[in-house]
């Protein structure tokens, strides 16, 4: 079960709540792709029921993996800076041969697909394995990396490899999304290029002395409040300037779309104006869900997000499950996908799948804590 510690529950309890938010998407996703979009981020084109949507989302990459950061210096609080590194380097290695397999066959439905999609799980695990080598660095300088590579890293959008380049296949890992052949089996598709979410991982392992046992909850609750309002504040002032960071935002005779517009931004990769509100938020949402812990609900958030691989994995086989009976039953849609009618329908199914989730979950988090000797489950 989730940690009964304030400041240990917030943080369960952030990621139980992107990971709803992540089931939402997943659910648009699976059952919405009859009613094709170009971008569910368009803002003059897409309907705004689609849009917001699809815009509660961005906050889901942004805090999983700058928690994974943060929750690295948390263990490495009990454990020697080796034993950290050396669980770091496993733990990423299983997360991307777990993308490899496990993920990429609940969307692709074989192990061999037309294309190999390297999505979050694989990004998680790079960023893992890049911090199993730099936390040996001290935490001011990483700190200070993380800052340069999320607030810099845009300068890097005009270089633009082709395939003929040798440094292409390490650049679209890096930080341009393309397609790679893999000697004509397959392919694959960066679709998380990684050097930003580096730069998220190190900010999340250099707050992570706000977390410490020592830190008075009082002047954590104000650092996160504080550092959180201020990245909100700057996003609306860099992107008001609309110069750097992000394609521009234009101003529309429609109130609501000049807004979509001024809030789009792009997360492939993510764009200093997609990670500023983004991790703006996360550290708004730790202070309020630590300063509101007694609530009912954030202890239900927190036992979605003390078992994240299990959930992640169970919701992917069950919405394929659910998608495949759907079409045995009903047939496809016009669009060649079976799908709802209205965004509202995904909001229900969500909030159905979130209900029937729960308790699979909340067995698996109790084995979890009580199977300590069980040396792979913490790897979920």
């Amino acid at each position: 079960m989730p940690s009964s510690h304030p400041r240990l529950q917030s943080i369960d309890a952030l990621r139980g709540l992107v990971m709803l938010l992540m089931l939402l998407d997943h659910v648009r996703e699976t059952f919405f792709l009859h009613r094709q979009v170009g971008d569910p981020m368009d803002a003059l084109s897409v309907a705004p029921e689609l849009f917001f949507t699809r815009l509660l989302s961005a906050l889901c990459a942004p805090v999983f993996i700058f928690l994974t950061g943060l929750s690295a210096w948390l263990y490495s609080q009990k454990h020697s800076r080796r034993d950290t590194s050396l669980f770091l380097l496993k733990r990423g290695l299983f997360l991307v041969l777990l993308e490899l397999t496990l993920v990429n066959l609940a969307w692709n439905g074989t192990l061999l697909p037309q294309t190999l999609w390297l999505q979050v799980i694989w990004c998680i695990g790079i960023c893992m394995i890049v911090l199993a080598g730099a936390l040996y660095l001290p935490r001011g300088v990483l700190l200070g990396l993380g800052a340069l590579i999320v607030a810099g890293h845009n300068l890097l959008d005009p270089l633009v490899l082709s395939s003929n380049s040798p440094w292409f296949v390490p650049w679209a890992i890096l930080h341009q999304r393309e397609f790679i052949d893999l000697g004509g089996l397959t392919r694959a598709r960066t679709t998380y290029p990684v050097l930003p979410w580096i730069g998220v991982i190190l900010l999340g392992w250099g707050v992570g002395p706000w977390f410490a046992q020592s830190m008075d909850p009082g002047r954590r609750r104000r650092l996160l409040t504080r550092w959180g309002v201020g990245l909100l504040l700057a996003f609306v002032a860099i992107r008001y300037i609309n110069v750097y960071g992000e394609q521009p935002w234009v101003a529309t005779a429609d109130a609501l779309r000049t807004t979509m517009s001024f809030l789009s931004a792009r997360k492939y990769p993510p764009s200093l104006m997609f990670l500023l509100p983004t991790l703006g938020l996360c550290l708004v949402l730790l202070a309020l869900l630590e300063r509101y812990q007694i609530r009912r609900w954030v202890p239900v958030l927190a036992l979605f997000g003390a078992a994240p691989m299990f959930f992640y994995l169970l919701h992917l086989y069950v919405l394929k499950a659910l998608y495949l009976i759907a079409v045995a039953r009903w047939g496809l849609n016009q669009g060649g996908h079976f799908g709802f009618d209205q965004v509202a329908d995904v909001w229900l199914c969500s909030l159905g799948l979130a209900i029937v989730l729960y308790y699979p979950t909340r067995w698996f988090a109790a084995l979890k804590q009580q199977r300590r000797d069980i040396a792979w489950l913490k790897y979920f």
